[in-house]
């Protein structure tokens, strides 16, 4: 869509319209002490095929179809069909803001119930908003939600939760009455249940962990469940890699309380970073707590079936103190193409894809482990994601990958310096076996 700027006799118009003289006027309320006294550092105006040739220039510059990359940890690339692309970049889906006029917003709040439908019966819980921004403002979210609800303050998060939520979980908790104590991993990759067995005690309000985890790990939420309401505190599972969701039990069905996490595989692409998309279910006693808001389906006075914001708690509608959540956006239009990648994939569709997920990289894994020195780091079972430990630094070998056009694992050691020559590497079903030979026959070329 080209931009138009506004004329001089536009501006003028609008001006007079609200009885203002000048710009310099209109914003006469700002001290002159901060007021900018000069023009913008902007370079100078374009005419429009040389601005197209300019930004067709920069978009060259992206190489995303030169490398094959094998890194997950939490941004992960899928097959999208086009049917999301082209719906979703319809008219009427692209230009509705928020639904606050029900008789005139039916399609967006049908989409905003249709995904809230979804998501209950991916994660097996009773109910789900509609949408939060990300996987890791979600965790931080039922954080807060697990506090308030039991008004206990100390958190225990599982150390293989992704590093960025635990992060972005210490930042909500920084100056609220609230401590999060880290639970360490074992051999085989899960939370090791021991060491969670001492740190629970009656002021525990949630135990939060990531299915499949960090470190690539199918965690058993059961047991985990049991040991968390055995002593009062709420469960609270975290899903990174939600294509998961399509073939591994749902997390409610396991005992979890509130199931969160990032629906990015869903019909996003990775987008250097976003925007992605945060979604929340819980059990129905929680519904007053639950943050942001939820549609609901209801019959208009002719017995027409109909839809509505049922609940909207965030601090757009009330007081800041008593909103469950202070973050306004729900990227709803992230949801609407979820909603469509879902619909179109279907059960069957979702459970083949998150199938050939498993299988193409468990074969990865053991095409890489026959590698002289290369080994899975942890033995417990995996998704699409695992890691193995290499006999050099992989910042080395990811470097001689790089040249060699393939994105390798994440190096670990950053985040896990005992893991400091260990890689976390992602499969899914876009990769083709002769994409995984080639990277198995550069890792050994690498390791020379």
């Amino acid at each position: 869509m080209s931009y138009i700027s506004l004329s001089d006799k536009d501006k003028k118009e609008m001006l007079d319209k609200i009885g203002v003289s000048s710009p310099e006027e209109l914003f006469c309320c700002i001290p002159e002490d901060i007021r900018l006294k000069r023009g913008l550092n902007l370079p100078a105006a374009m005419p429009e095929p040389e601005l197209l040739r300019h930004f067709e220039a920069l978009a060259s510059k992206n190489v995303y179809l030169k490398y094959l990359s094998f890194l997950g940890a939490g941004s992960y690339v899928h097959f999208i069909p086009t049917v999301v692309d082209y719906l979703s970049s319809r008219g009427e889906f692209v230009t509705p803001y928020t639904p606050y006029q029900p008789e005139v917003s039916q399609g967006t709040l049908q989409v905003i119930f249709e995904y809230q439908t979804l998501i209950c019966q991916l994660t097996g819980m009773d109910i789900a908003n509609a949408s939060l921004y990300d996987g890791a403002s979600a965790a931080a979210e039922a954080v807060l939600m697990a506090h308030r609800l039991n008004g206990k303050a100390k958190v225990l998060a599982a150390r293989a939760l992704h590093p960025q939520y635990r992060e972005t979980i210490g930042t909500y908790t920084k100056n609220l009455a609230v401590t999060v104590e880290e639970v360490g991993f074992g051999g085989n990759g899960e939370i090791d249940l021991e060491e969670l067995a001492k740190k629970m005690d009656k002021d525990v309000s949630a135990v939060i962990l990531q299915s499949p985890n960090f470190l690539g790990i199918v965690e058993n939420l059961k047991i985990v469940g049991e040991l968390a309401h055995s002593h009062q505190a709420l469960f609270i599972v975290t899903v990174a890699e939600a294509a998961s969701l399509g073939i591994l039990e749902a997390p409610g069905k396991l005992g979890a309380d509130i199931v969160c996490g990032e629906a990015q595989s869903f019909g996003l692409p990775p987008s250097f970073g976003g925007p992605y998309l945060g979604f929340m279910g819980c059990m129905k006693e929680f519904l007053r707590q639950l943050p942001g808001r939820i549609a609901g389906q209801t019959k208009d006075v002719d017995g027409n079936r109909g839809f509505v914001l049922t609940l909207s708690t965030r601090e757009q509608h009330i007081r800041r103190e008593k909103a469950t959540s202070n973050i306004c956006t729900n990227q709803a239009l992230c949801a609407l193409r979820a909603t469509m990648f879902l619909e179109t994939l279907g059960q069957s569709g979702l459970r083949e894809m998150a199938l050939q997920n498993i299988q193409k990289a468990h074969y990865a894994s053991e095409r890489l482990t026959r590698i002289k020195g290369v080994k899975r780091k942890f033995a417990g079972k995996f998704f699409n994601e695992f890691v193995l430990e290499f006999p050099k630094d992989t910042q080395n070998l990811n470097e001689y990958l790089k040249k060699k056009e393939v994105v390798g694992g994440l190096s670990l050691g950053a985040f896990y310096p005992e893991l400091k020559n260990c890689a976390l590497l992602c499969v899914t079903e876009v990769h083709q076996k002769e994409a995984i030979d080639r990277l198995a026959l550069l890792v050994e070329e690498g390791l020379r």
